[in-house]
C-alpha cells in the first residue's frame, strides 16, 4: 500500500510538473505573439494627408494628351472617358493638367466643368489656372477666365482667402486693372477686404507707378482701417497652401 501511495504522489506530482510547463510554454507563445505584432505595427506607413489621383483621373490624363493633336479622337476621350468622371476626379483632372502646364486640355477640361450642374466657381482653383496662364504666356486666356469668373458672380462665395490669392496672382502677372476689377467683385459679393487684400494691391500699384488708382485705394484702405492703417508698411504675405 505504502508503495502504491508513493507510486500515486509521484504520478501526481509528474503530471502537476507537466501542467506548469504546459502552462508556461503557452504563456510563452502568448507573449512571443504580442511581441511579434508590435513589432509589425512598428513597419506600417503613416497615412497619407490629401486625395490621390485615382486610376480613372490618371488614365483620362495619359488619355487627353495621347489625343490632343487630334480634334476627333479628343472628343472621343471627353465622351468616353472624362464626362462619366466622378466631379473630384473631374477637379483632379484639371489640377493635373495645370500641374504638368498642359494650358489648352486644361483650358477645354475647364469649359466641360462649368457645364456640369454642381459647378461653382473656386477661387483658388482659378487663381492657379491664372498663374500657370499667365507663366506660359497666355494671358488673353487668363482674362478671359477672370472674364468668366465676373459673368457667374451670382454663383461666388465671400471667400477671403480664395480672392487674396487671386489678387496676388494677378499683380504677380502686372495685370493691375484685372486685380483692380477683381477688387471690387470681391466687395460686390459682401466679402470685405481684409489688410492683406489691401497691402497686395498698394504694393502692387506702387511697383508699377500706377499713382492715380494707388491714391484711390490708399483712401479705400484708411476708410475701412482708419488710424489703424499702419498696416500698410507690415511685411504680410498670403498664408501657404498646403
Amino acid at each position: 500500500m505504502t508503495g502504491m501511495y508513493c507510486i500515486g504522489n509521484f504520478t501526481g506530482l509528474v503530471n502537476l510538473k507537466q501542467m506548469n510547463s504546459s502552462e508556461h510554454h503557452q504563456k510563452s507563445r502568448r507573449t512571443m505573439s504580442m511581441i511579434t505584432m508590435r513589432d509589425r505595427s512598428k513597419n506600417r506607413k503613416p497615412l497619407q494627408k490629401g486625395r490621390n489621383l485615382s486610376i480613372e483621373a490618371i488614365q483620362t490624363v495619359q488619355a487627353l494628351k495621347r489625343a490632343s493633336r487630334d480634334a476627333s479622337s479628343l472628343e472621343q476621350v471627353y465622351d468616353n472617358k472624362f464626362r462619366r468622371l466622378l466631379k473630384f476626379d473631374m477637379i483632379a483632372v484639371l489640377r493635373e493638367l495645370l500641374r504638368q502646364n498642359q494650358c489648352l486640355l486644361a483650358l477645354k477640361v475647364f469649359e466641360d466643368v462649368r457645364k456640369e450642374e454642381w459647378y461653382k466657381p473656386k477661387l483658388l482653383l482659378i487663381a492657379e489656372m491664372v498663374t500657370v496662364l499667365g507663366s506660359n504666356g497666355l494671358l488673353q486666356e487668363a482674362e478671359l477666365v477672370i472674364a468668366q469668373l465676373k459673368a457667374e458672380s451670382c454663383l461666388l462665395n465671400p471667400d477671403l482667402e480664395g480672392f487674396n490669392a487671386l489678387l496676388q496672382s494677378l499683380m504677380n502677372l502686372n495685370l493691375t486693372g484685372l486685380a483692380i476689377e477683381c477688387f471690387y467683385l470681391m466687395k460686390s459679393v459682401s466679402c470685405d477686404p481684409d489688410r492683406l487684400s489691401f497691402k497686395i494691391l498698394i504694393d502692387g500699384l506702387e511697383a508699377n507707378k500706377e499713382i492715380d488708382i494707388l491714391a484711390v485705394i490708399q483712401q479705400d484702405a484708411h476708410r475701412y482701417y482708419g488710424q489703424y492703417a499702419d498696416f500698410l508698411e507690415m511685411d504680410l504675405t498670403l498664408p501657404k497652401c498646403n
